[in-house]
């Protein structure tokens, strides 16, 4: 069987006297998507900023295509093929849509390399800015936002995607452009974990599903298998 592409052994992390994630471990294959599920305060994005770089582990290891990431920044991550979205959009308020994608592919896994403008086409055709190309951070409504989020994370040309919440607040008109979007990332050979609270991207988008609680793993497997497993019917609406 292949190596899978990321690996997390025993990952813990406290903050202060609070435990947000207790000895996490599970397994991430080349063009999976793997959905992360959990109630609110289950550990969940602080998973995602530990893979991406941004917190470091108190214990455990992470390995990304066999090599120890662990200890590496999220710079030296996003440039070895890891970027990420964030559940609250974090634009630069006075840059163009366009722009953004260039800050970006400065620091993804083409560093060093010259991103086309075909490239950032493609990327605002994916997530519907295409038209917005020019159009300023601050002038965008909240949903435009979170397309951006996506398609910056995109422009880093990344083997790993991190997607925090990218559906929420859409439309159920909106919900099939994402689930296409998605699908259309996967068939590019990305990997993709995805947190996501609207339950129907998820049960439609993803592989399997990994499930959070008080920052451990509970569950890990299939969707329906997870979907009727007592200890995450528990997790959600109490014994």
């Amino acid at each position: 069987m292949q190596e899978p592409i990321l690996t997390l052994q025993g990952i813990s992390k406290h903050f202060g006297g609070v435990l947000a994630l207790k000895d996490v471990s599970f397994t991430v294959q080349q063009n999976e998507i793997v959905g992360l599920m959990g109630p609110n305060g289950a550990g969940k994005t602080t998973l995602l900023n530990i893979i991406a770089g941004e917190y470091r582990p108190d214990s455990g290891t992470i390995k990304f295509k066999g090599h120890d990431i662990t200890r590496h920044p999220s710079h030296k991550s996003c440039s070895l093929g890891i970027s990420r979205t964030y559940q609250i959009p974090q634009p630069f308020v006075n840059l163009s849509v366009w722009d953004h994608l260039r800050v970006s592919s400065v620091f993804g896994k083409k560093a060093g390399s010259s991103s086309t403008g075909t490239d950032f086409e493609k990327v605002l055709d994916m997530v519907g800015l295409l038209e917005r190309k020019n159009t300023i951070a601050h002038d965008l409504p909240i949903l435009s936002l979170k397309k951006l989020e996506l398609a910056r994370a995109l422009a880093c040309d990344p083997e790993l995607l991190l997607m925090d919440e990218v559906a929420a607040g859409l439309t159920d008109i909106e919900i099939p452009r994402i689930l296409d979007t998605i699908k259309t990332i996967r068939a590019q050979g990305k990997t993709i974990i995805l947190v996501e609270h609207v339950m129907k991207v998820m049960v439609n988008a993803v592989d399997r599903i990994v499930v959070l609680d008080k920052g451990s793993v509970i569950c890990d497997g299939a969707c329906d298998y997870v979907m009727n497993d007592n200890k995450v019917v528990d997790a959600y609406f109490g014994a």
